[in-house]
């Protein structure tokens, strides 16, 4: 079996695209009857998951909505104007970001609806069957969370849809859809094993499910001192702890390093390829125009002066994540890059994850990094805090764990609030671009503060409360009459 970060050209003829409404692609003919029978059909139809998932994250399907609509990331003006569009809070129906977060993960829920219905069929050994399923349930429930996290209640489907007859289907409410996502990630739990080796490496695990059931237990306790969430999240990260299966790199920029990839610190990452199957991270967020990535840097968007000054002196992780000069490779001279200059060819530039080892244009190879070791101590600290209405021992141990990590001093002798903005300040200059801050914002209610408050280069957002939510795409609304708009759209 190849590595599952290759985007495999069978997974194309598996789903046959029809549909307008929820991309709920349903199996061709020919492949009812010709698939779905052997092991290896079994694994196949598993790496199709991957495949559609790493189609989402290197086309910023998730990643560049998410940073621009908080106050980590701005858009050049001269760039997309639906990306602009989300910066300003000038988000309409018809936004192509909102419609791709939407059928995106449609298509990919259709495909692990496939994977649950028909894999057990296969020949496959039933424990390699259980670990198929595990996964499957693993990836819909995270295409799910990344739904009810964008729009709220969204329509829930679990089974395979084969016919026009059954797209029209109305929304569910938001607890429905956590209660879906919190089943599946216990299946998952159940059902996976705690790693892999070789070439299987990059699979879902029983520690990624238990991570990102620690996430959706921490979203749901939202801004709620005394909701039962807060020790949910706490027992399911520190189940991840206790695993002894994860830990974090001496050096930050070594999480990102290409020769980590599946490492000791991912939980679970979304995996390319350098030149064969790779990204546009490198290209996307390099200097426009500077000649340092191939095909020159595309330069859709820079870090904010607030986040950016945000790090302390000292922090390890600044140098690591920006770019703040290079050497023009045919000159020789030193391009000082500016967190202040409008010139998109002049902006510092966001680069944890630019693979300087690639030869051609979007074909970076580092990961994506979806839950991470660090994420998982974060989760853990802040909901202590919040359960225990105040920071133990242990609490302070896992925050601290990051920040000296990043060569800052430990902190102590916080209260309940002190604890909580650390943790929360922590987490964005820790996680920042890697699609964690608007989601952090809304489950706190800071995001229309935050917003309001990072107002560099004009951005005036004209932000409101119900802009904790997007807008159900037009393109749906037409094509399902089931479907109801989300308030002030």
């Amino acid at each position: 079996m190849k590595r599952i970060h290759i985007l495999f050209l069978f997974c194309a003829n598996l789903i046959v695209s029809c549909m307008p409404d929820l991309d709920l692609s349903p199996l061709g003919s020919q492949s009812v009857t010709t698939y779905y029978k052997t092991a290896a059909d079994a694994n196949a139809a598993v790496i199709s998951l991957y495949g559609q998932l790493r189609a989402i994250y290197r086309d910023e399907v998730i990643v560049t909505p998410n940073i621009v609509s908080a106050d980590d990331g701005i858009p050049f003006p001269t760039g997309n104007a639906n990306r602009i569009a989300i910066w300003n809070y000038n988000i309409t129906t018809e936004n192509t970001f909102v419609g791709q977060i939407w059928s995106n993960a449609y298509t990919a829920i259709q495909r692990s609806n496939i994977v649950i219905s028909r894999v057990p069929g296969t020949a496959a050994d039933e424990n390699i069957k259980r670990a198929y399923l595990g996964e499957a349930y693993f990836l819909r429930a995270l295409h799910y969370f990344n739904l009810v996290r964008f729009f709220g209640g969204v329509p829930v489907v679990t089974g395979e849809t084969t016919s026009l007859d059954d797209i029209e289907v109305a929304r569910a409410g938001v607890d429905e859809v956590y209660d879906l996502i919190e089943a599946d990630l216990l299946e998952a739990v159940n059902s996976l094993p705690a790693g892999y080796t070789g070439q299987n490496v990059g699979r879902a695990t029983k520690g990624a499910a238990a991570g990102l059931l620690a996430k959706v237990y921490l979203t749901r306790a939202g801004n709620d001192p005394g909701s039962a969430y807060w020790k949910k999240a706490a027992d399911r990260a520190k189940e991840v702890i206790d695993s002894g299966l994860y830990g974090l790199w001496d050096d930050y920029s070594d999480v990102f390093a290409l020769e980590n990839r599946g490492g000791k610190e991912s939980l679970f990452e979304i995996m390319y390829l350098t030149d064969v199957a790779g990204n546009n991270f490198s290209t996307g967020y390099a200097p426009r125009g500077s000649p340092i990535v191939p095909g020159s840097g595309s330069g859709i968007l820079r870090p904010s002066k607030d986040l950016f000054e945000l790090y302390t002196a000292g922090d390890k992780r600044k140098p690591a994540t920006f770019l703040t000069e290079y050497v023009h490779p045919v000159t020789g001279q030193t391009v000082t890059l500016s967190i202040d200059d409008p010139d998109p060819a002049r902006a510092i530039s966001f680069w944890k994850l630019a693979d300087q080892t690639s030869v051609t244009s979007g074909g970076a190879g580092k990961s994506f990094p979806f839950l991470r070791y660090s994420d998982i101590l974060l989760i853990y600290a802040e909901a202590v805090n919040r359960s225990d209405n105040g920071p133990s021992q242990a609490a302070y141990n896992a925050l601290n764990q990051v920040r000296q990590r990043a060569g800052l001093a430990p902190l102590s002798g916080l209260t309940v609030e002190e604890f909580n903005e650390a943790v929360l300040t922590e987490r964005r200059l820790e996680l920042c671009f890697e699609g964690h801050r608007w989601f952090d914002l809304v489950r706190t209610g800071r995001l229309v503060n935050a917003v309001k408050t990072e107002n560099s280069f004009s951005r005036n957002a004209v932000i409101e409360p119900f802009h904790v939510l997007f807008p159900i795409p037009q393109r749906e609304m037409d094509a399902n009459a089931q479907l109801s708009q989300n308030q002030g759209y």
